[in-house]
């Protein structure tokens, strides 16, 4: 029985799969927006559903740490793995388009770095954190948004973000990281 239920799943998700797909093309082509758009936000989030999903659910019933490994591990995988197999049954490879090098990759590695600081203070991701997160990924699809349809307010965004947002953001997570180091440098107060 779990053999035909993985079978049923597995055919599910491929069939899932090519609808996502043609239907994320056709949303592209109806808006006029590129595919590498509509890959960043509408798929990105549709294929991220059940991990926004299970990563809920692990932290309403006190199992944080599976959200996270969760998340971490399927970024990882996502990069490796999806990227990895892709290319090798790709006939040509997969093109990268400079858009993705010039934009979305720095802000790949920056978002990690900036997880550092929160992931270290001790070992608690907070509301205010997580808020911090869920309004940068809000700006980042934002910005793609703008981006793509040329929008006048763009300029104004990317000051915005440029000399307030990530300034700011910037001198907290150190100030944060700063802080937790200072904690952790000092020796355990004993009681008599």
């Amino acid at each position: 029985m779990v053999i035909v239920l993985f079978i049923v799943g597995l055919v599910c998700l491929i069939v899932g799969a090519e609808a996502l797909v043609r239907g994320a093309s056709r949303l592209a082509a109806a808006f006029g927006l590129s595919p590498l758009v509509i890959g960043l936000t509408v798929v990105a989030f549709g294929t991220s559903s059940p991990e926004l999903a299970v990563s809920i659910k692990a932290a309403l019933s006190g199992q944080a740490s599976i959200g996270v490994g969760n998340v971490v591990g399927s970024n990882i995988f996502n990069i490796l793995g999806v990227l990895g197999v892709a290319s090798v049954v790709a006939p040509k490879g997969i093109r990268v388009s400079p858009a993705v090098t010039g934009f979305d990759i720095p802000v790949t590695i920056a978002v990690a770095f900036a997880c550092l600081p929160i992931f270290f203070t001790g070992g608690v991701i907070s509301r205010p954190e997580g808020a911090l997160l869920l309004g940068y990924y809000v700006a980042y699809t934002l910005y793609l948004i703008l981006a793509a349809s040329y929008h006048d307010a763009l300029p104004s965004f990317n000051a915005a973000m440029l000399y307030f947002v990530i300034p700011l953001t910037a001198v907290t997570l150190a100030t944060i990281a700063m802080r937790e180091l200072h904690r952790r440098k000092r020796p355990p107060k004993h009681n008599p």
